[in-house]
């Protein structure tokens, strides 16, 4: 076969290229440190490597993530260190306000808790360094927190709190939500004990002269409220005289001999009048006056006053769209069909009302969205009120136009958040209540319940912080994690790609040898002729 000059000097330029080019990779090998440099190098090892990088660079994302949450969480648990420290103070207050001072010190005591009020408004209304609201869970532009007209607050965020990944497997919540910081706080004063006017014929007067009081009532037990309590209500307590009473359930059944005591109690003595009926408590207060001596004359007294024991009614919260076209608005709340308010009326999350015309309205649950479905049809019929699943409105300040949206909220008393606790402290407060019996009754009522209650949403803000100090310890135990990840990924990286500095010295010395052999060759042949065979 026979090899042209050109073939000759083709073939012979090739390999004096791949060995120069096997020279410059083995000096970049032995100067770099490096033998995957692509991945013709080693295409197992360069898709390993590739995997190790991606990996790699999603920890450090973890763990910027991780120093995210850290400063978030901090942040979170100072705000509500704050809170919980302005709630101990208006617990001090209501304390305060229950002992022998008048309505001048009540007023003043009233002006502090109105700071306190809108000091925990401002805190649960707090942002973060990014500028979103720390407890309004994914809606982080919309403020937590809102005072309505009547004095109470609602809780505008939603249930989902942020979240971030930490690793492949974990996610850590980045706060938490207004729900989970207050709206979980039992409310223990869900009970009330109003008064009964007696028939003609009985001795008690026909006005309530609160000779002998009976508090709402404080829920100790929410288990026994729920499971005892609230199947036999209303309960008729009736006094039989200035030491015993009675107590009846709902069918007539006489229940007394299942409280403690056994219908006996001692007025003079603190702590031998309360009555504890199914997990609620009740106090006794006697003020039959100076000159009535015990015995038959106070018994004449207390005789047959009756007392009806019984949960509080469920309230409602009515706000309008501001964007409404009409005045109108929805007032005076009540539930007027039991059955459907207990089988269609979405008391966890709220209604929303929106009238199709002047007249005609449809009502959706909350949240509601474009493809909310109606859960119930009214039509006003030109009339003033407006029944939306079993709870009827009374409309003022004009009709209604259409596109009008007006959000309703429940409150079933099952839970209260300190603002309203702290509202209600405020405005209670600022009643006189001097020589007043009936007005010292309510007042000792409130104070009761906003001690208890404050006391609740404490414990509800402990259980909180305690979590956020759980996600925090995780967050650490993630990070030393990550970090032996990263070390034992950073190893493998390195076996993988690194090369062995004295295998490198090798590999250069072959190459340059090669090289020079393929140039003595190249000089050697490229000078032969025909006429050297002559």
């Amino acid at each position: 076969m026979r090899i042209s000059t050109q073939q000759y000097f083709e073939t012979s330029s090739t390999k004096y290229s791949n060995n120069y080019s096997g020279v410059v990779k083995a000096q970049d090998q032995a100067s770099s440190g490096v033998r995957v440099q692509t991945a013709a190098d080693d295409p197992v090892a360069a898709a390993r490597l590739l995997m190790l990088q991606q990996q790699k660079d999603m920890l450090t994302q973890y763990n910027g993530n991780i120093t995210s949450l850290k400063d978030k969480l901090t942040n979170e648990e100072s705000v509500l260190t704050a809170i919980s420290d302005a709630m101990q103070r208006a617990t001090e207050l209501a304390l305060r306000a229950g002992g022998s001072i008048s309505d001048a010190d009540r007023r003043s005591i009233a002006s502090e808790v109105g700071a306190i009020e809108d000091q925990v408004l401002g805190l649960l209304n707090s942002k973060d360094s990014s500028g979103n609201y720390l407890f309004s869970g994914s809606k982080t532009q919309t403020p937590p927190y809102a005072r309505n007209n009547d004095g109470t607050y609602s809780y505008q965020g939603d249930e989902t709190p942020l979240s971030l990944q930490v690793s492949n497997t974990l996610t850590i919540n980045a706060g938490d939500t207004g729900k989970t910081v207050l709206e979980g706080a039992a409310n223990s004063g869900r009970t009330q004990a109003p008064w009964l006017a007696p028939v003609p014929q009985t001795v008690p007067p026909t006005v309530n002269d609160n000779k002998v009081a009976l508090s709402a009532g404080l829920v100790t037990s929410s288990a026994d409220y729920s499971g005892k309590f609230a199947d036999g209500q209303p309960y008729k307590l009736t006094f039989t005289s200035s030491t015993q009473y009675k107590v009846e359930d709902k069918n007539g059944t006489d229940i007394t001999s299942e409280i403690p005591g056994n219908g006996t109690f001692d007025a003079t003595k603190e702590g031998s009048s309360s009555i504890a009926l199914r997990g609620v408590k009740f106090d006794i207060t006697l003020k039959l006056g100076d000159d009535v001596a015990p015995g038959a004359p106070s018994d004449a007294l207390v005789k047959d006053r009756t007392f009806s024991l019984e949960s509080k009614p469920d309230t409602f919260s009515v706000s309008r769209t501001p964007s409404n076209a009409s005045s109108a608005q929805l007032t005076g709340a009540q539930v007027s069909s039991q059955v459907d308010y207990a089988s269609t009326f979405p008391t966890n999350s709220g209604a929303i009302i929106k009238f199709t015309s002047a007249t005609a309205y449809e009502v959706y649950a909350q949240p509601y969205t474009t493809d909310s479905k109606t859960i119930a049809t009214g039509d006003t019929g030109g009339g003033t009120t407006v029944t939306a699943a079993g709870v009827t409105f009374d409309v003022s300040a004009g009709p209604p136009q259409p596109g009008d949206q007006f959000s309703v909220g429940a409150n079933t008393q099952k839970t209260q958040n300190a603002l309203d606790t702290l509202g209600q402290l405020r405005r209670a407060l600022e009643l006189p209540a001097d020589g007043n019996p009936a007005a010292t009754v309510k007042l000792k009522d409130v104070l009761d319940t906003s001690i208890a209650n404050l006391a609740n949403s404490t414990s509800q803000i402990v259980n909180v912080r305690g979590s956020i100090g759980a996600r925090g310890q995780a967050l650490t135990i993630q990070s030393d994690e990550n970090a032996s990840i990263g070390i034992a990924n950073t190893s493998t990286m390195s076996d993988l790609a690194n090369i062995d500095m004295g295998e490198a010295a090798i590999n250069l010395s072959l190459q340059q040898t090669m090289l020079q052999a393929s140039q003595l060759a190249f000089v050697k042949i490229s000078q032969l002729s025909l006429f050297n065979k002559m």
